[in-house]
């Protein structure tokens, strides 16, 4: 068995226990928050014997093997390398940090510790997902990925009423881009790799972070279009046009349904939604890599998170779009 510690007591860790305790050698035995109030809430709501309030020492405890992270984006980085440097493994939430320099140095402490680093970004690990990469051929040579993720966040209502939430704290290294542009962006480092060229733009809000934008990002033969938003809504499939047919997917942040409409008119289905939950996936993933010994995923690699990360930071730059932890790297 995995012993599990989490970091976070929001929603999101809620789903990631559910699923957790779907799959096979897994065991939750600590939880962090930064109130004892909390931890211990949690704790008695999920049966978790061993609260934390201090990830130092939860990161030395001995009931635990790995954590998952789930705290906000601009912590990420310290707690995870925390972990790292006590023989933890880590499953970090997406994003798996604020900026390229901390992913480096969560790589690194990955590396130097002999320990697994995961970025927990569900929905490349789905098998609809590996669909896509399997009878990516059949489409001809690729010309263009094209994606999009706006969701209208609940939380928009109260910034308009003047309360900023989490969701719009550039403290936090939160945004749209963040948040729901990297279920673009990721899917499309994992297919294609760096791209030659990136223009980005978005709308930067009073609070300091983005509620949308937009990526064109230039490969040597294909490009890649990109829109993201927290204040409007989207119902575009994604598609990856080729030459000979156009891959459909109905949902690039969850994909269920999955086809290609080739020239000929006809159309042939390669996937269809799955009974068990995306975040499943990941975790099986994820205890995978423990159980065999292997140093990192394959689907969800190290090289894949610091190029997602990479096209981030340049299209925050170019939008003007600066977060407090990018000056605590230099």
């Amino acid at each position: 068995m995995i012993r599990f510690g989490v970091i976070g007591t929001n929603w999101i860790t809620e789903k990631f226990i559910e699923a957790a305790r779907k799959t096979e050698g897994f065991l939750l035995t600590a939880v962090y928050s930064r109130t004892e109030a909390k931890a211990r809430a949690f704790a008695d709501a999920w049966t978790i014997p061993h609260c934390f309030t201090d990830v130092e020492r939860m990161a030395e405890s001995p009931e635990v093997d790995a954590v998952y992270i789930a705290s906000p984006n601009a912590f990420h980085a310290r707690q995870a390398i925390a972990c790292m440097n006590r023989g933890k493994h880590v499953l970090c939430e997406k994003p798996l940090a604020s900026n390229a320099d901390e992913v480096r140095a969560m790589i690194e402490a990955a590396r130097r510790n002999g320990v697994v680093l995961m970025e927990a970004l569900k929905s490349t690990t789905v098998p609809q997902f590996q669909a896509v990469r399997e009878h990516l051929p059949k489409i001809g040579r690729v010309r263009r990925y094209a994606a999009s993720y706006c969701k209208y966040s609940s939380r928009y209502d109260a910034y308009k009423q003047g309360t900023v939430l989490n969701a719009f704290n550039p403290e936090l290294s939160n945004g749209s881009l963040m948040d729901l542009g990297v279920y673009c962006i990721y899917p499309l480092a994992a297919l294609f790799g760096k791209p030659e060229q990136i223009m980005a733009g978005g709308i930067l809000l009073d609070s300091g972070v983005d509620g949308q934008g937009s990526l064109i990002l230039k490969y040597r033969d294909m490009e890649a279009v990109i829109m993201h938003s927290k204040i409007s809504n989207s119902d575009l499939p994604a598609e990856i046009q080729g030459e000979d047919g156009t891959m459909v997917i109905d949902q690039i942040n969850d994909p269920g349904h999955v086809h290609i409409r080739y020239r000929d008119g006809s159309v042939e289905n390669i996937a269809a939604p799955d009974e068990i939950s995306a975040m499943t996936y990941e975790v099986r993933e994820f205890i995978g890599l423990l159980q065999q010994n292997r140093a990192e995923s394959a689907m969800n690699s190290h090289a894949v998170s610091l190029i997602a990360m990479q096209i981030m930071d340049e299209a925050r730059k170019q939008m003007g779009l600066r977060f407090p932890a990018d000056s605590a790297m230099h």
